[in-house]
C-alpha cells in the first residue's frame, strides 16, 4: 500500500543555521543546544579535522579543510547563517578568509565566527576596555589580543590558563573559569570580560558571574550563538544566557565582509 503524505516548510520556519565544529571540541554543541532551543530555528552541525595541540600552525591548517566541512551540511537547505566554531583559528586564518572559504560552498550566505562575534558583541555593549581570558599558549593569545586591539578595544586586564592541549581545555572546571573572570575583573576597570575558546564551559556560569563582578561576560560560544541568531533576524531577549542576549546588533555589525 502506497501511503499518502503532505509536506511543509520543514523545521527552520524562522531560521536555518549551520555550524562547523572542531573535531576536538566537546563543549560547543551542548551549549548551542541550550541557546538555540527556539521554535522555528533549525541548527545543523558539521565537523572539521583538528589535532588536540593548539598551535598557530595546526590552527592554520583548517583553512584548507573549511570548504569540505561546509560541504557536509545539507545542500537541500537555504542557510541563513553558517558559523565556524573556533576562536583561535579564526584569529590565525582571519575572519574574512573563513567567510571566503565557506562561501565557496554556500555563496551569498552570511558567515561568522567567534572572533567576529566577540567584536560585534563588544560593540553592542559600547565597550572600550576589555578584560581578556584565554586558555591558550602565549603566542596564540597574543594574536587574538592584537586582533581585538585592531578592532578598537583596549585590553585592560589579561589572564590565561596557558594550555596547548584542547583535551585539557575541555576539562577546565566551571568554578575555575568563574574564578578567573573574577580575578581578571579585579585587575582593572573593564566594560566587559571576554572569555575566549569554544571548548571552555562558560554557559552555566555566565549570569551568576556577571552578577558578582558587575560587568557583562562575552564567551566564544555565547557570542557566536548570539551573532548567528541576530544575523538571522531572531531578536528575542534570552537573559538566562547572559546580558549579551538583551542586545541587538549595532548598525553595520552584520556579516563578515
Amino acid at each position: 500500500m502506497k501511503l499518502a503524505f503532505d509536506t511543509d516548510a520543514g523545521i527552520g520556519t524562522r531560521a536555518t543555521l549551520g555550524v562547523i565544529v572542531l573535531e576536538t571540541d566537546e563543549t560547543l554543541e551542548p551549549e548551542f543546544a541550550r541557546m538555540m532551543d527556539i521554535d522555528g530555528v533549525a541548527l545543523y552541525h558539521s565537523r572539521i579535522p583538528m589535532v588536540p595541540e593548539i598551535r598557530a600552525d595546526t590552527l592554520a591548517r583548517m583553512e584548507a579543510d573549511l570548504p569540505a566541512s561546509a560541504g557536509l551540511l545539507p545542500h537541500s537547505l537555504d542557510f541563513d547563517v553558517v558559523g565556524y566554531g573556533c576562536t583561535s583559528a579564526a584569529t590565525v586564518i582571519g575572519s574574512q578568509n573563513v567567510a571566503q572559504a565557506i562561501r565557496t560552498v554556500f555563496p551569498g550566505t552570511q558567515v561568522t565566527d567567534p572572533l567576529a562575534a566577540i567584536i560585534a558583541a563588544g560593540r553592542s555593549f559600547g565597550a572600550a576596555q576589555l578584560g581578556f581570558i584565554t586558555p591558550y599558549l602565549p603566542n596564540v593569545s597574543l594574536r587574538m589580543r592584537q586582533r581585538l586591539e585592531a578592532a578598537g578595544f583596549e585590553i585592560a586586564a589579561f589572564g590565561s590558563f596557558e594550555q596547548g592541549d584542547d583535551r585539557v581545555v575541555a576539562r577546565i572546571t566551571e568554578p575555575a573559569i568563574s574564578a578567573a573572570a573574577e580575578q581578571v575583573a579585579a585587575l582593572a576597570d573593564c566594560d566587559a570580560i571576554v572569555i575566549s575558546c569554544t571548548n571552555l564551559r562558560c554557559m552555566r556560569i555566565i549570569p551568576e558571574t556577571e552578577a558578582r563582578i558587575g560587568v557583562p561576560i562575552i564567551s566564544s560560544n555565547q557570542a557566536l550563538a548570539w551573532h548567528m541568531l541576530r544575523l538571522a533576524g531572531i531578536d528575542e531577549p534570552l537573559p538566562q544566557f547572559g546580558r549579551l542576549f538583551l542586545h541587538q546588533l549595532q548598525s553595520g555589525q552584520a556579516t563578515v565582509a
